[in-house]
């Protein structure tokens, strides 16, 4: 295997409106990633990924862009982009950019072109299609409620829209299409940033004929056919033809319903298409039975189902492709709350006991902000205090609309999973809006963040920050961390994830207790064996305490 410089990184994502505000607006901004890349330096991260920052009208959050090659003024200018980029590069670190090409805004010039007939330049940049006895193409729901197709007077048909009606999705099928997806790729490439995060990018190859789904076609439904079209092997090798073959960069594709054998297809290491992509199995775990609910939900995740999950993509992937390992990101509640525990007792050392687990793996590390302090979900108790358009659109749609459940379980089902979760503002410190910003933020404050911020963290040597800096220099400096093959134990084991990772005649052996209560292992380990990180002081052996995860190394 040739290994490339992605291999040895860990990746830390950046919620730009949330990390830090520069010029006293409440909104975090391009001068405040700046302002706070020391500490990332400190924590000893490799790759940025920022989430959207061009030009867009919000109503995803900046997953809806109207202009590819513009900065979104509340962020600063194409000159403050500059400058963060030197600055990144200066201090040892490479940038990830988020590439949102299944779909623009409805602001974007091509698609205010599209929409006024059938018969210009970029009639055919969109799928469009006639309406079947005068309702929509299909049955097809939309991500965040409703129907997956609008209706516009001007040309008589409807457009498709997998997310808002305010993301259009794009025509793949159109040669110009591509090659204007290309031209954007280049722009930012040629800045000299270092590769792209692709937003949802197996949904750019639509079935063919676009079928009816099976009912309720609700979008959780919806999703399974959509994704891994037939064309996309063809599009994403047309891309690293073009493009990505021209440069030394990182790319991750985020493919929601993706299985290990599709993974190896688009990222296999000779498969000259992505590097890795983001899967959601063990995300996507829920207890709910109803289809309807899709992924809201508020019952723990079954141990056993998630060894199950992460264990298959270790074993599918080694020697053949290469995973991403995240626990949380912008679209994912807090891990330490949805994983383990928000109880103050065992927060540390659960967030500590998750860290361990997922880095020791194979796979590139990827870290949300916040993460490396262990915080935690915002629990909110009313509807009037969530931002996120998918939050907002499903109590309506499963509380007022469908009556599938009441109100009080929906909001349940909101403080554990909702995206707001992660979406809260970065804790800096405890003073007054948690040094986010001098102003009101644009989002309120977890009320923990007197406790819970990044310099009682960084004052504090056996807090969450420095052991996940020390697993980062692990990972840094070890081939058996970095390329190991995987070896599952007890997989029925509902207590404790344990592990064992082989190189060149090594052994690593990972072991994690997921749970409040003490528990007894015993995985035969050699009395020579090395303990190389753990989350308590000492080690009583085959005793296993609280949230305890310890990592041995042996020949």
């Amino acid at each position: 295997m040739t290994h490339k410089w992605w291999q040895n990184a860990v990746v830390y994502q950046i919620y730009p409106q949330s990390f830090q505000d520069s010029n006293h607006d409440g909104i975090g901004d391009l001068h405040g990633i700046i302002k706070r890349l020391p500490y990332l330096q400190k924590l000893g991260v490799d790759v940025l990924w920022l989430n959207p920052i061009y030009d867009s009208p919000l109503k995803d959050n900046g997953y809806d862009i109207a202009d590819y090659e513009k900065i979104l003024p509340t962020y600063g200018t194409m000159a403050d982009f500059d400058e963060l980029l030197a600055e990144i590069h200066n201090h040892g670190m490479k940038l990830l950019m988020d590439l949102v090409v299944n779909h623009t805004s409805d602001q974007h010039r091509w698609f205010q072109e599209s929409k006024q007939s059938r018969d210009n330049q970029y009639a055919d940049y969109y799928i469009w299609r006639d309406p079947v006895d005068g309702h929509e193409p299909n049955n097809w729901g939309a991500a965040f409620g409703g129907s997956a197709w609008t209706y516009v007077p001007e040309r008589g048909q409807y457009y498709l829209h997998l997310f808002a009606p305010g993301q259009p999705d794009l025509n793949w099928e159109n040669p110009a299409v591509r090659q204007s997806v290309w031209k954007i790729m280049r722009f930012w490439l040629d800045k000299g940033v270092d590769g792209f995060r692709m937003d949802v990018i197996n949904l750019i190859s639509k079935p063919n004929g676009l079928p009816d789904a099976p009912e309720p076609a609700n979008y959780a439904i919806v999703e399974p056919l959509v994704a891994d079209g037939p064309k996309l092997n063809d599009y994403l090798h047309e891309m690293n033809e073009e493009v990505l073959s021209h440069y030394d960069v990182m790319t991750v594709g985020e493919m929601p319903s993706s299985k290990p054998e599709d993974a190896i297809a688009y990222t296999g290491l000779d498969s000259n298409e992505l590097n890795m992509v983001f899967q959601f199995e063990h995300v996507q775990l829920s207890a709910n039975p109803d289809p309807r609910l899709g992924k809201w939900d508020d019952t723990p995740v079954k141990l056993i189902e998630l060894k199950q999950a992460l264990s298959r993509w270790q074993k599918a992937l080694d020697g053949k492709g290469w995973n991403s390992l995240y626990w949380n990101n912008h679209d994912q509640p807090r891990a330490v709350s949805r994983f383990a525990t928000d109880d103050p007792k065992y927060r540390v050392r659960a967030a500590k006991m998750l860290g361990t687990t997922l880095h020791m793996m194979q796979g590139t590390p990827f870290v949300y902000e916040g993460e490396e302090l262990g915080m935690t979900n915002v629990h909110y108790t009313s509807l009037d205090q969530y931002e996120d358009l998918e939050s907002i659109n499903s109590y309506h749609e499963l509380v007022d609309q469908d009556k599938v459940v009441d109100g009080t379980t929906m909001l349940k089902y909101l403080a554990s999973r909702s995206r707001d979760n992660a979406r809260t503002p970065m804790q800096w410190d405890a003073s007054k809006n948690a040094g986010f910003s001098d102003e009101k933020p644009w989002f309120a404050l977890n009320p923990n963040y007197t406790e819970i911020n990044a310099k009682a963290a960084v004052d504090d040597q056996q807090s969450v920050f420095y052991h996940y800096q020390k697993l980062i220099q692990l990972r840094h400096d070890s081939d058996l961390i970095k390329y190991g093959s995987y070896e599952e134990i007890d997989p029925q084991d509902d207590a404790v994830f344990a592990y064992r990772r082989h190189y060149q005649g090594q052994t690593l052996l990972v072991i994690s207790n997921f749970t409040a209560t003490p528990v007894t292992r015993d995985y035969g380990q050699p009395t020579t064996s090395k303990l190389l990180i753990s989350n308590y002081d000492d080690d009583k052996g085959t005793q296993l305490r609280p949230y305890e995860s310890k990592v041995y190394v042996f020949d």
